[in-house]
């Protein structure tokens, strides 16, 4: 049934999606399969790629029970040389690139028909991006990317356009733990963006730390991380905003905080997958007079939960649901109760 549910027409308003799961078994899979059953394809070409091999029937991991991948006729799809010899539908060969895989080369093709395939695309962000330039070339409207396990990279902004976040019980099976850690995620990719001047400054720095004066002048600072233990902040009384290029940790955040020429300042990030915090820390540092900014932010498009953790055990969907949603202040959805009710 080709249902059109909500965020169905979210996703039709971007080029780009990654689907990532918080945990393996949070029902990521499943999502991609949910999804491309109701993509309208008289309406936009799509592709989709994977991360990491996906489709498989049973997980290699945990050994339970994985949906496998259907794609539609008309869907362009990338995967190993390996996996595309297993294929179980006709396709056109479209390419096959100089990206290698540990299963062969990215073949890309077109599906003539229904069926199954393995997922096994480019096996890095820079090949995943190279991929993706490649497809616009086919005219191709929505790229779709299966993430690996807790590959929050792949939701980059400078990866994808927009997001579709799973979590479930195997996250967590105590749900008030559930909801807390989910939401602060939710919370992290739904960071504001700072100013157009600081974008424009700030985004050409790929590495390093840096900091702009109030009078708008920027300046480097002479360690080359946040992971730096030598990490110095004289003679930067004026400073209005921080830029951490690279990774931001709890240590640098604290001694941030801890530092009171820059208890106002606003800290800024590439993206948030950039963020590798605890909430304890962060909340300090913004209790402090601290800001946390991005210079990207991902679009989140929908939040989904599998009940079900792999040993079995099953939190209440209903109310996972629901308090899940009260707390990210967005629609929360059990794919495979939703699908069960369309039938």
């Amino acid at each position: 049934m080709q249902s059109q549910v909500p965020f169905i027409s979210d996703i039709l308003k971007c080029d780009s999606l990654s689907i990532v799961g918080l945990q393996k078994n949070t029902g990521k899979t499943e999502c991609l399969k949910y999804v491309l059953q109701r993509l309208p394809l008289h309406e936009k070409r799509v592709a989709v790629t994977s991360i990491g091999i996906d489709g498989e029937s049973t997980d290699q991991v945990t050994l339970t029970q994985k949906p496998e991948i259907v794609l539609r006729q008309g869907m362009y799809f990338g995967t190993s040389e390996a996996h595309y010899r297993q294929r179980r539908l006709v396709s056109e060969l479209i390419d096959v690139s100089d990206e290698s895989t540990s299963l062969g080369r990215v073949v890309t093709a077109r599906a003539l028909t229904q069926g199954k395939i393995l997922l096994s695309g480019p096996s890095s962000t820079q090949g995943l991006r190279r991929w993706m330039r490649d497809m616009r070339r086919h005219d191709i409207d929505l790229v779709i990317i299966d993430g690996a396990l807790s590959r929050l990279s792949l939701a980059s902004p400078a990866v994808s356009q927009s997001m579709i976040l799973a979590t479930g019980a195997a996250y967590s099976i105590n749900m008030s733990q559930l909801v807390q850690r989910t939401a602060f995620v939710v919370d992290l990719i739904n960071i504001g963006v700072t100013s157009q001047d600081n974008i424009g400054k700030l985004a050409p720095l790929e590495s390093g730390l840096w900091w702009i004066d109030t009078d708008g002048n920027l300046h480097e600072m002479p360690a080359a991380t946040s992971l730096s233990q030598q990490v110095q902040f004289e003679g930067m009384e004026q400073c209005a905003t921080l830029y951490v290029a690279g990774a931001l940790v709890d240590s640098f955040l604290e001694k941030v905080r801890k530092n009171k020429q820059l208890r106002q300042v606003e800290l800024v990030v590439r993206d948030f997958t950039k963020i590798f915090v605890t909430p304890q820390q962060l909340r300090l540092f913004q209790k402090t007079g601290g800001c946390l900014r991005v210079l990207q932010r991902s679009k989140l498009i929908a939040v989904t939960v599998n009940p079900t953790s792999p040993s079995g055990y099953v939190l209440d969907s209903a109310a996972l649901c629901d308090k899940l949603s009260q707390a990210i202040n967005l629609p929360v959805y059990d794919l495979l109760k939703d699908k069960t009710k369309e039938l």
